[in-house]
Order: structure tokens, then C-alpha cells, then sequence
């Protein structure tokens, strides 16, 4: 039985055509599926425009609107949700949905590198991947990301390259599945990995901050002079800051606004082991949290939905994926 899918155009490259002030998207929903006239033998498909933006000005509200109009399609009926969106911010939309989302349907996210007036724009071919993901009867929940024909847990997946075709990688995870021309092949089973947070409305404010040799604890102090709800650090290695910023991160928490330390390492996870100034075991013990092998803006995202939940701990959040 042919499934029937939802596609929600949200912008992108994918939607993007040139013009004399730099490219901006103008192509709707109708446009990116007409470009792929082979599509409608995997699915019956449906279009919902959304908005139409590029993803590097994509904000919570806006994913949060992605989220209603997605749970609102699994409740009409649709077997999996197909969402077209720029590459710049793709990951984090769609951690975002994966942690906020329970739905018994897959939504699987896709966009460009190329704009459909570039020569051999990859919009079409991955649009047809998503459906063909999200149509597949053992991708039956989660949020993904579908790409130069893989698939890719959104927990796991991150751009790569500012302009290859193949920018989505999952490292040290590696994809869910390839989908190529003869069939879906899977590598793990498919699913959401990551933990439940069920709100759609992010309404705490996070800062990001970077650690790098010789940078100091301003940033933090100016972040939580403006009232951040929570923080964010991208340090070093295993965790680590420097001892400036190690100080700034006790005051923070002694403010009463929790700290996730991340690693600026493409893969591993952190973890309290230096205990000098600014060392993870140091932070740890000054009570900052630790996240995981999560990269620092999808902890951000983590950490906003997690303080915007109501009778959730944050510390019960960072304990699971």
C-alpha cells in the first residue's frame, strides 16, 4: 500500500533562486515537488507551506510551528512527514522536534546545498530520499535526517562542509541507512535516540559561549547580567575551560543559572576528569552539568526545551541522550 506523506516547506536552499540582492528562497512546496516527477510512485503526497526563510534565521518559534503543523498531519492520518528546510540549522530543528515530539509517525528533514537554478542542484534527489525514508515501513517514528541518500538519526547529525553535496555525517555514529537505487539499507535500527522533553514552546533563553585558550569569563558575565535563563559552554577536550571561564561558571551556578559543559571534539563524550581550574572534575563539582557527546548548540536546545518544561529536572534530562 502506497503511504501517504506530508511535505512542510519551510525555505532553504532547496527552495532559494539567485536575484540581484544574493539568493533568497522563493519556490513553494508545489515547485520543490514538481522538480521530481518520479516522486509520486513511492508516496501520495501533500504540501503545507509553513514559512518561507533560510534556516540561518530559524528561531524557536518558528521550529516550534513546524512541530504543531507535523503532529498535526500524523492526527489527519499521514503515515510520515517530509520537511524541507535549509542545511544551515537542519540539526537543530530537527533535535528539537526529536526531543520534543511523540508521534507514531517519522519525520524526516531534508534541504540543498545546491539552489534549484545551479547546475546539478541536489534539491530533487533529496527530497526523493525523504520520502522514500519516510515511507519505508521500518522507519516507523523519529526525527532524521535525509541526505546525499542516507539517513541520519537528527541526535547524531551535523553538518559537515560549508558546500559538499554529502555535508550530513553522524560522527561516530555513522548513518541509520543508505538509500540507494535498488532499496533501503539499513545499518542500526531506526528510532528516536533521544530523550523525551515534551514541550514544543522553548521560552528560556540560553547562551552559548565558547572556551579557547587565554578567553576569559566575560561573555559568561555579560550573559548572565542579562538575564540568561541557562548557559552553555563549549569547551575543550574532555570538558574542559579555561580557569577564567572555570570561575565565571561557579558564580553562574551560585546564581542560580545551571551550566551543560560540551566539547568543541567532533565526537566523544565529555567527562570530569582534570581537577585544576576550569577542569571538567572541578566543574563538575562546582555543580555544572555535563552533556554527553552532544555538540554545544544541541545541548542549547536541549537545556531550552528542558527549562521550558514544566515538573521536568534538567539534571534527569542530561542524564539520558
Amino acid at each position: 500500500m502506497v503511504a501517504n506523506i506530508t511535505v512542510l516547506s519551510t525555505g532553504g536552499t532547496i527552495a532559494s533562486t539567485d536575484g540581484e540582492g544574493g539568493a533568497t528562497p522563493s519556490k513553494n512546496g508545489d515547485e520543490l515537488l514538481a522538480a521530481v516527477p518520479t516522486i509520486d510512485e513511492y508516496a501520495t503526497l501533500s504540501i503545507e507551506q509553513v514559512t518561507q526563510r533560510p534556516s540561518f534565521d530559524m528561531d524557536p518559534a518558528a521550529i516550534a510551528d513546524v512541530g504543531r503543523f507535523a503532529r498535526g498531519a500524523a492526527e489527519r492520518g499521514a503515515d510520515g512527514v517530509v520537511v524541507t528546510h535549509g542545511t544551515d540549522t537542519m540539526e537543530e530543528s530537527a533535535y528539537y522536534l526529536d526531543l520534543a515530539l511523540d508521534l507514531d509517525v517519522p519525520v524526516v528533514f531534508t534541504g540543498a546545498q545546491r539552489r534549484p537554478d545551479e547546475i546539478s542542484s541536489d534539491g530533487p534527489s533529496n527530497l526523493l530520499t525523504a520520502v522514500r525514508a519516510a515511507s519505508h515501513d521500518r522507519v516507523n517514528d523519529g526525527v532524521y535526517i535525509a541526505f546525499d541518500e542516507e539517513l541520519h538519526a537528527a541526535r547524531d547529525a551535523t553538518k559537515t562542509h560549508t558546500r559538499k553535496l554529502g555535508t550530513f555525517g553522524s560522527p561516530g555514529k555513522g548513518p541509520v541507512a543508505a538509500v540507494a537505487r535498488e532499496g533501503v539499507r539499513f545499518h542500526r535500527e531506526p528510532g528516536s535516540c533521544s530523550a523525551d522533553v515534551p514541550v514544543l514552546d522553548a521560552e528560556r533563553d540560553v547562551a552559548l559561549v565558547k572556551s579557547g585558550a587565554g578567553v576569559d569569563g566575560a561573555a559568561i558575565e555579560r550573559a548572565v547580567d542579562a538575564g540568561v535563563d541557562g548557559l552553555v559552554v563549549e569547551g575543550t577536550g574532555l570538558g574542559n575551560a579555561t580557569a577564567a571561564i572555570g570561575d565565571a561558571i561557579e558564580a553562574t551556578i551560585d546564581a542560580g543559572v545551571p551550566v551543560v559543559v560540551t566539547s568543541r571534539c567532533h565526537a566523544g563524550a565529555v567527562a570530569p576528569v582534570y581537577g585544576t581550574g576550569g577542569g571538567g572534575r572541578t566543574l563538575r563539582a562546582h555543580g555544572a552539568l555535563f552533556g554527553g557527546d552532544l555538540p554545544a548548540h544541541k545541548a542549547r536546545i536541549k537545556l531550552m526545551l528542558a527549562l521550558s518544561a514544566d515538573d521536568i529536572a534538567v539534571e534527569q534530562v542530561f542524564d539520558t541522550p
